[in-house]
């Protein structure tokens, strides 16, 4: 099936160039102009991933991540200025899969969907290398996760994770006890050989925590240890 993507900038060239270009490579696109827009309409037809741009006016890129992640987990690429690194870590810290600055490459931009698309898919499918996961669950202590229905559990209550959030907790969670570093979080997060710095898998890791500390405050079982990586800790 044709994979659908949103796009939400107010500058109508970007929308234009960036539509016609994502149309030749085999995609259907939706373009909106404005924060507020687009919200309604990516609630009541979610896309198969959205793009957003971050600074718009009447709603910019954050809030309507913000809004849209209080909805669904739709998958989101934040469009930023070459020079807004507080925005990139502001935009990862409220659920964004990925972000790319201004001016991109339309062969960037399109490999970077391909490869969330992808990860997309594998969660969705729920094929991993162990018998626990093969079968579409994996139980660790209070952790619940339905990789086939990319759902995720805490001592029954459910956690709302982006693809991104949920591929890192599940190599997580695949072997507890057992360090995991950032590259490899990386490669479990992101395929194709496409770069992230540390500061971004940081980034996911303190919003799955956050998102998990919501419903259990006293929850620790993703631990960091400095200068190696982070591991799972099985109650």
């Amino acid at each position: 099936m044709t994979a659908t993507i949103a796009l939400v900038d107010d500058d109508r060239n970007i929308l234009t160039s960036v539509s016609i270009g994502l149309q030749a490579e085999g995609f259907v696109t939706r373009v909106y102009s404005d924060g507020e827009t687009a919200l309604k309409a990516l609630i009541e037809n979610p896309p198969d991933l959205a793009i957003f741009d971050i600074k718009m006016p009447r709603m910019d890129g954050l809030e309507l991540l913000r809004r849209l992640r209080e909805k669904q987990s739709t998958p989101v690429i934040f469009l930023t200025s070459k020079d807004d690194e507080l925005d990139e870590a502001l935009g990862l810290a409220m659920g964004a899969d990925d972000y790319i600055a201004k001016p991109f490459s339309q062969r960037l931009l399109v490999a970077r969907i391909r490869a969330i698309l992808r990860r997309t898919e594998l969660a969705q499918s729920g094929s991993a290398g162990d018998a626990e996961v093969a079968a579409g669950e994996l139980a660790r202590g209070r952790l619940a996760m339905d990789t086939a229905r990319h759902r995720v559990t805490w001592g029954g209550v459910n956690v709302t994770l982006t693809v991104t959030e949920f591929l890192i907790l599940e190599t997580l969670a695949q072997r507890p006890g057992i360090v995991k570093t950032r590259n490899q979080l990386m490669d479990a997060a992101y395929q194709d050989d496409i770069y992230v710095d540390d500061r971004t898998i940081d980034s996911h890791i303190k919003r799955v925590r956050r998102k998990f500390r919501q419903i259990d405050p006293e929850f620790d079982a993703i631990e960091t240890l400095y200068g190696a990586g982070y591991r799972f800790s099985e109650e």
